[in-house]
């Protein structure tokens, strides 16, 4: 076969225009589709940081909800976009969780997605009603081990992040809970308020109206390491459960085919974005830990999570509410 000198440049222009798109990236605004409601804490997060990655990329970032369809909507919208780097998916633990739960999605996460960097992860407590016999973590497993499938605890939604944290919680510790799922946190935060719930699996910001008017405890947290705002909380990681980490999270993914450059470029930018002080202090008053680290971290982060969740909802039988 012939190759002639025509056919070799040819073939180089889509290379070099997409060489020249990559180094002057981003020359327009950038587009991140959250796949979660205005005013939650994906939602807080993206705009919070979206803000700050604004004036470090020097181009505007614009914040679109699509909610619905267990956040399979916004995938789609985003997988549907032009690959060229100016539109990007907010999503969480639905990209662990959707492909166990959900039938016939018409993609693959897996494949569909590329990580680009999570922005931060919002560690979960175990708490209790104020007149649960228990003041520590160890007494609240030595009270259920006594008592099994007798002990009530909360957690939003059905087949969510805090649902499942919840199973491998019990897994571990050799106790059985009655399950209650809930619309949100804020839902069972209520009810253990009001002595409706023994115990609740939900966000730090959730858990403190109830705690701070006295009507419910905080025995243990979710996260690898002690939550600032809870310092005298142990995790249960250090309460017999070594390597135990559950959280709720937000990340940035990018659609198979966008040019890994301009990931590598935004995942740098995010991790600057969210070192930022102010960045870091508005998010902490939301009960959110940054992170921003590395597309090549977060694949890695991303694929020893996805194991233990598919484990979880195949032992646990869990379907979607």
């Amino acid at each position: 076969m012939r190759i002639t000198r025509r056919a070799v440049l040819a073939s180089a222009v889509p290379a070099l225009a997409l060489a020249q798109g990559v180094g002057d990236w981003p020359n327009r605004p950038v587009r991140l589709i959250v796949a979660f409601a205005a005013g939650g804490a994906a939602d807080t997060a993206a705009r919070t940081v979206g803000q700050k990655l604004g004036d470090i990329l020097g181009q505007s970032v614009v914040i679109e909800n699509r909610t619905g369809g267990n956040a399979v909507i916004a995938a789609n919208a985003t997988l549907q976009s032009p690959r060229d780097g100016y539109t990007f998916l907010v999503d969480a633990a639905n990209q662990l969780t959707n492909p166990p739960l959900m039938k016939d999605l018409g993609f693959d996460y897996r494949t569909a997605f590329i990580p680009v960097s999570q922005f931060c992860q919002f560690p979960q407590v175990i708490a209790v009603k104020r007149d649960f016999p228990a003041r520590t973590i160890e007494e609240f497993i030595a009270v259920a081990r006594d008592r099994p499938n007798t002990i009530s605890y909360g957690t939003p939604p059905a087949a969510g992040m805090a649902h499942l944290a919840g199973e491998v919680f019990q897994r571990r510790a050799g106790i059985r809970l009655i399950h209650t799922p809930y619309r949100g946190g804020a839902d069972a935060a209520r009810d253990i308020a009001a002595g409706v719930l023994d115990a609740v699996l939900i966000t730090t910001s959730s858990i403190r109206p109830p705690v701070q008017a006295g009507q419910a405890r905080v025995l243990a947290v979710t996260s690898p390491q002690r939550v600032p705002t809870l310092p005298d909380v142990p995790t249960l990681a250090e309460s017999g459960f070594p390597g135990y980490d559950m959280n709720d999270w937000n990340g940035v993914f990018a659609a198979a085919g966008t040019p890994q450059p301009i990931i590598d470029r935004l995942g740098a930018a995010i991790a600057q974005a969210t070192a930022d002080a102010s960045v870091r202090q508005r998010m902490d008053a939301a009960g959110a830990i940054m992170v921003g680290n590395t597309p090549a971290e977060f694949a890695t982060w991303l694929a020893a999570q996805r194991i233990l969740c598919e484990q979880v909802i195949r032992e646990a039988g869990i379907k979607l509410g």
